[in-house]
């Protein structure tokens, strides 16, 4: 069997035990050889405790399940009313397997592409690309994007293309007050006669969205390429210098099928807001050692498709927490991107890099929680190190995810903000608590410092490192209620709550799981790693 279906497989079949899809945990069996799961072709696959985020996962990487074998197990489990997202499900894997394949065929052109990037954000960035999602399972999935469209596209490809625009009527645009960068072209710029030039604004176009935006009403097409670009982590966020990140839409869904990559509208004023919220908390809290990228500047002319955000960096070498794990580039596989910085920054103290980013990030979002009832989703793809004079500073970007308690905002004298998704606005603690415990700590905490330190001895553990933090951010609150609450469903909970990104995602349409978001649906528990 082919490694990569092998790897795949035993993926799919964990991210099923984890969210107890179609009540596979009915299908596991204990006796004199241990635990197991047995699949629909009779086959028994071990299984194993350990994993931070489920109680029970494959014991063994090379168990020789094929994921054909995963999937009829899928479809024997499955709710008939969830015919069209098993089948979904199913074209993902098929299409994760062959982007996994591809990346493999393409390894020494990745390689000669980053050579001479060291150190580059768009070099971590390509690193980072391929590193799979800790928990969703078919991440590497874009769907519907072919193999010549991802490797010209994907970051983890490595590649540089133009980008196609198109120009709107100026009474259908909305800009924010930032307006239009310097760099921007005009009409005459994209090859379009000097008539448009007063009356229309150029927007950037994906070459992958090209096919949707010139068949929409009132857009009309640049007749040549401007601006050469490189893809970032998100793939619909490309570079345009160090310092200068652009956010078009894509017409694929990525982390599931209803997880479109596609911009609406609303979000964009939202994230501003979301960062003029993060930045008056800073204001107020200066020893906090954390920045926030600026996401000011966007238009959009009321479409999902015809949209853009232009973000800006700070100064400074930046790593992205999702490019610690990857590994370093001509090296033997054992040394990682976390190692290097460790080198670098930390006199080659892995576990002092580790325990300078917990301190960072438990702090800062313990903080904003408690004093300021808001909670970020701001996971391992939207957080980064930034170093410079001084000492290491976290990179926050991307917080039109965020939730926050209007109550507690305005106790601590902050007018909330007025999102126009009203799903971020909440006055549940627990609402915030979930958002905490799953992306802070599950994927911004855990999902980096288990892999990068495993389990080693009891005090050297990572879950003795999370755990420390953790408790030494919420020390100088005491009793506060938020601060009981936020001990209580971390420290102290005899398990922690977990999403389902695969039920939500794909496999349930979203009238059957209630989910009101799928990136906040909450279906399952897994074992606390927190507990000594």
């Amino acid at each position: 069997m082919r490694e990569r279906e092998a790897y795949l497989a035993v993926r799919v079949l964990d991210g099923l035990l984890r969210e107890d899809y179609g009540s596979i945990a009915s299908l596991m069996t204990s006796d004199k050889d241990g635990v197991a799961v047995v699949l629909a072709s009779g086959r028994r696959v071990r299984l194993a405790t350990g994993s931070p985020f489920q109680d029970f996962a494959v014991a063994e990487p090379r168990t020789g399940v094929s994921l054909a074998e995963v999937l009829d197990t899928l479809a024997v489990i499955a709710d008939p009313a969830d015919g069209a997202g098993v089948a979904a499900f199913t074209r993902e894997c098929h299409e994760a397997l062959a982007a996994l394949e591809l990346h493999d065929r393409h390894g020494a052109d990745v390689a000669a592409r980053l050579r001479g990037r060291e150190g580059t954000l768009v070099f971590y960035e390509a690193l980072a690309a391929a590193v799979d999602h800790p928990i969703y399972p078919t991440a590497r999935c874009r769907l519907g994007v072919p193999e010549a469209g991802l490797v010209a596209h994907a970051p983890e490809f490595a590649p540089s293309f133009e980008l196609a625009w198109a120009v709107v009527r100026s009474e259908r645009v909305t800009l924010s007050g930032a307006g239009l960068p310097d760099w921007w072209p005009t009409p005459g710029d994209i090859g379009l006669p000097g008539r448009f030039a007063g009356t229309h604004v150029p927007f950037p176009v994906h070459p992958l969205t090209v096919p949707v935006a010139e068949g929409l009403p009132g857009v009309v097409m640049g007749a040549k390429p401007y601006l050469t670009v490189r893809p970032t982590l998100s793939m619909r966020t490309v570079e345009v210098d160090e310092r200068t990140h652009l956010k078009m839409p894509l017409t694929t869904s990525t982390l599931g099928l209803l997880n479109r990559r596609s911009i609406k509208p609303g979000t964009l004023r939202d994230g501003a807001l979301a960062e003029s919220l993060l930045l008056e908390v800073l204001a107020r809290e200066p020893a906090a050692r954390v920045t926030v990228a600026g996401e000011q500047s966007y238009g959009h002319a009321g479409h999902e498709y015809l949209g853009w955000l232009v973000r800006t960096l700070p100064e400074g070498e930046i790593v992205p927490v999702a490019a610690l794990l990857a590994p370093w580039p001509d090296g033997d596989g054992t040394r990682l991107v976390v190692h290097q910085v460790a080198d670098r920054h930390y006199d080659g103290d892995v576990r002092a890099l580790l325990r300078d980013y917990l301190s960072v990030l438990l702090s800062w979002n313990t903080r904003l929680f408690v004093r300021y009832g808001t909670a970020l989703e701001a996971h391992q793809q939207n957080l980064a190190l930034v170093f410079g004079d001084g000492p290491m500073r976290l990179l926050v970007k991307d917080n039109d995810g965020l939730l926050a308690s209007p109550g507690l905002l305005g106790a601590a004298g902050i007018e909330p903000p007025a999102f126009s998704d009203h799903r971020m606005l909440t006055g549940d603690p627990h609402a915030l608590a979930d958002v905490f415990v799953t992306i802070t700590l599950h994927l911004a905490a855990a999902a980096i410092v288990f892999p990068a330190l495993g389990a080693g001895r009891p005090e050297a553990s990572a879950a003795a490192l999370i755990r420390d933090e953790l408790s030494a951010a919420l020390e100088p609150f005491g009793d506060d209620p938020m601060a009981r609450v936020l001990r209580a469903r971390t420290l102290e909970s005899a398990r922690l709550v977990g999403k389902s990104m695969v039920v939500a995602g794909t496999l349930v349409d979203k009238r059957r799981s209630g989910a009101a978001d799928i990136n906040k649906f909450y279906g399952v528990t897994g074992p606390n790693y927190l507990r000594a």
